[in-house]
C-alpha cells in the first residue's frame, strides 16, 4: 500500500507531502490543474523514465519520495534482501529519486543508493499505472503472459516449467561443452600423441639437466688439460732418462763416501745429506710421474663424447622450450599430455551419457511446458469471457478482446508468447491492444482485466482518466468496478466524473493558483461537507445548486 508521497520542486509543485489510506482514492480537479504532475512524481519515485523537464523553473533539483507498506513476506522483500537493502518490518519501504536541471539522476531505497534499474524493478512490483500515463502495464506486451498466468493460477505449472528449464539448459550446456571438447580433441590428438612419443623417446631423468651441464663443462676443458698433463709427463722423462741421471749422481756420491769412509766430519755429513736428497728425489720423481699419468688418464675421454653430451643437453632444452616448461618438468608435462589424451578417449562415452541426460531433461521440460501451454489456452478462453463481460457497462459493448497465444522459443516461462488483442470499433480488425486502444480505452480494458483478476494482485493500481468520454450510467459502472477492486487492493483514480469520485473512500482536490509570474499546484484532502460540495461542483459546474448538492449526497450514499 502507498502510504505517502513527498514532492519537491516538480514542475508546478514547490513542496507537497501527502498521506494515503487503504481502498479507493480519487484525484480530482480541473483540466490542467496538475493531476498529471502527481502521476509523474509518483512515476519518478518508482523508477519510471524521468528527465530534467520535471525540475521546477528556478530550482536546481526535483525530488520525489514514495513510501509503501510492504508485506513481510513476498517477492518485494525477497528482492530487497537479495540486493542487501536494509528492511525493517516495522517501517515502510521508501523509494526516492532526484533529477537535477542538468539531467543527472540519483536513486535510493531506504536511504541506500541504488541503480535506477533496480528502483524500476522494485517500483514495477509495487505500482501499476493504467491509462494516459501508462509507462508499462498493458502497453508492455511482456506483461500479458504474467497477467494470464495470474488469472489462471498457473504458479505450480510455472514453477515446474522453470525448474525443468534450468535442468534443460544445464544438461544441454554440458553436451555443447563436450561436443566442443571433442572437436578440439580431434585437433589436439595428433599433437598429444606426437608429444608423448617424443618425450618417451627422450626419456628425461630427474636431475639430468644439472649432470649434463656439469659434464659438458668438464669435457670442454678436458682437451686442454690433457695437453698440459702430457707436457708434464714429457718433462718428467717418461723414458727413465731423468731417473738415470739421478742414479748416476747418487752413484758418484756413494763412491766419494766410500773413499772418505764413515766419519763425523762435516764432509761426511754433507755427502750423507746429498745422498739422502737424491734418494728422495728419485722416489718422488717416480710418484710424480705416476700421479701425472693417472691424472692424464682421467682427462683422456672418448672421441665424440662432448658432442654426444651437448646433443643430449640441447635436445632436453629444446623440448623444454617447445612445451614451455623447465627440463625438470618434462616428466610432468608428459603425464599431463597423457591425461588429456585419456580424457579425449573417454569424451565419447561422456558425450553419450550427457546426451542421454539432455534428452531426458528436454522431455521433462517439454512435458512441463506443454502442460503450462494447455493450461494457458484454457485460461485464455475464460479470461476473454470475463473481460468481455465487463466491457458493455464500460461503454465498450461492441469491443472485442482476445488473448492471442503463439509458440515461441524455450524459456523459463514456457514456449508461449501471449499478447492481448482488441477491436474497439465494429468492422475493424483485431490487433494488438497496445497499438489500437486509446488512452481512455486502454484504462478501461485494464479495469476490465483487473476486475477479472480481483484478489490476485497485491500491487497498488492507478487508473488515469478511465472514465474519459463517458458519463451517467457508464461512469457509475466504472466507479462500482473501481470500488470492487479496492476491496482487495489499494486503487487510485484520476477522474473528472462525480460518479467515480463519489465511490472513493478518499478524495484529493488538485488546484493551481498564480501570483504574479509564479504558478503553483496545490493538493487538498477533501472530507465531510467539503467533499459533498466538491462532488456537487463536479456535477453542476461553476454554480453549485441545491439540486446538485442533493445529487451529490445521493451518489455518495449509493
Amino acid at each position: 500500500m502507498l502510504t505517502g508521497l513527498s514532492i519537491r520542486n516538480v514542475v508546478l509543485i514547490e513542496a507537497l507531502d501527502l498521506e494515503f489510506g487503504a481502498g479507493l482514492t480519487a484525484l480530482t480537479g480541473e483540466t490542467g490543474a496538475g493531476k498529471s504532475i502527481i502521476l509523474d512524481s509518483l512515476g519518478m519515485a518508482t523508477g519510471a523514465r524521468s528527465d530534467r523537464g520535471l525540475v521546477r523553473a528556478g530550482t536546481d533539483k526535483a525530488l520525489c519520495t514514495a513510501s509503501f507498506d510492504v508485506p513481510k513476506a513476498g517477492p518485494i522483500r525477497a528482492m530487497l534482501e537479495a540486493h542487501d537493502i536494509d528492511v525493517n518490518d516495522a517501517e515502510d519501504v521508501t523509494l526516492r529519486r532526484s533529477v537535477t536541471k542538468d539531467g543527472r539522476s540519483k536513486a535510493f531505497i531506504n536511504d541506500q543508493p541504488v541503480g535506477v534499474k533496480l528502483l524500476s524493478e522494485i517500483g514495477n512490483l509495487l505500482l501499476e499505472v493504467h491509462g494516459q500515463h501508462d509507462g508499462k502495464g498493458l502497453l508492455d506486451p511482456g506483461t500479458h503472459i504474467h497477467l494470464l498466468d495470474l488469472f489462471g493460477g498457473h504458479q505450480a505449472l510455472l514453477s515446474a516449467c522453470a525448474k525443468t528449464f534450468v535442468a534443460r539448459k544445464e544438461t544441454q550446456k554440458q553436451v555443447d561443452a563436450l561436443i566442443a571438447l571433442q572437436a578440439k580433441a580431434n585437433e589436439d590428438r595428433e599433437f598429444l600423441e606426437h608429444a608423448i612419443g617424443e618425450l618417451d623417446r627422450l626419456a628425461p631423468k630427474p636431475g639430468e639437466d644439472a649432470q649434463l651441464a656439469e659434464q659438458r663443462r668438464f669435457l670442454q676443458g678436458a682437451e686442454g688439460a690433457l695437453t698440459e698433463l702430457t707436457a708434464a709427463e714429457d718433462a718428467l722423462g717418461e723414458d727413465g732418462a731423468f731417473e738415470q741421471r739421478l742414479n748416476t749422481a747418487l752413484a758418484g756420491i756413494e763412491r766419494i763416501r766410500t773413499k772418505f769412509g764413515e766419519s763425523e766430519s762435516l764432509a761426511s755429513k754433507a755427502l750423507g745429506n746429498a745422498a739422502s736428497a737424491l734418494e728422495r728425489a728419485l722416489l718422488e720423481t717416480q710418484e710424480a710421474r705416476a700421479a701425472v699419468s693417472e691424472a692424464a688418464q682421467t682427462f683422456d675421454v672418448q672421441p665424440g663424447q662432448l658432442d654426444e653430451t651437448e646433443k643430449r643437453l640441447f635436445s632436453l632444452r629444446a623440448a623444454a622450450r617447445k612445451y614451455n616448461c623447465d627440463i625438470e618438468r618434462l616428466i610432468e608435462a608428459r603425464s599431463g599430455f597423457a591425461t588429456q589424451l585419456a580424457s579425449i578417449d573417454t569424451a565419447v562415452v561422456d558425450l553419450s551419457k550427457a546426451q542421454t541426460a539432455a534428452q531426458k531433461a528436454k522431455a521433462a521440460y517439454d512435458k512441463a511446458a506443454n502442460a503450462l501451454s494447455n493450461a494457458r489456452l484454457k485460461s485464455a478462453k475464460r479470461l476473454d469471457k470475463a473481460v468481455v463481460k465487463e466491457l458493455p457497462p464500460l461503454k465498450m459493448e461492441r469491443a472485442q478482446f482476445l488473448t492471442y497465444i503463439e509458440e515461441t522459443g524455450e524459456s523459463a516461462l514456457g514456449i508461449d508468447k501471449v499478447r492481448f488483442q482488441v477491436s474497439t470499433n465494429p468492422g475493424t480488425a483485431v490487433g494488438p491492444l497496445d497499438k489500437i486502444a486509446s488512452g481512455g480505452e486502454m484504462a478501461r480494458f485494464a479495469l476490465a482485466i483487473k476486475v477479472a483478476l480481483a484478489g490476485k494482485n497485491d500491487a497498488v493500481m492507478v487508473f488515469d482518466e478511465v472514465d474519459q468520454g463517458v458519463g451517467g450510467a457508464v461512469a457509475d459502472a466504472v466507479g462500482k468496478r473501481l470500488s470492487l477492486l479496492s476491496n482487495t487492493a489499494q486503487v487510485f483514480v484520476v477522474t473528472h466524473s462525480p460518479q467515480v469520485a463519489a465511490r472513493a473512500a478518499h478524495q484529493y482536490l488538485i488546484k493551481k493558483s498564480s501570483t504574479g509570474t509564479t504558478t503553483t499546484t496545490h493538493v487538498t484532502l477533501v472530507a465531510d461537507d467539503a467533499r459533498e460540495e466538491e462532488i456537487a461542483r463536479m456535477l453542476a459546474g461553476e454554480t453549485v445548486t441545491q439540486e446538485a448538492r442533493a445529487a451529490a449526497r445521493q451518489l455518495m450514499a449509493s
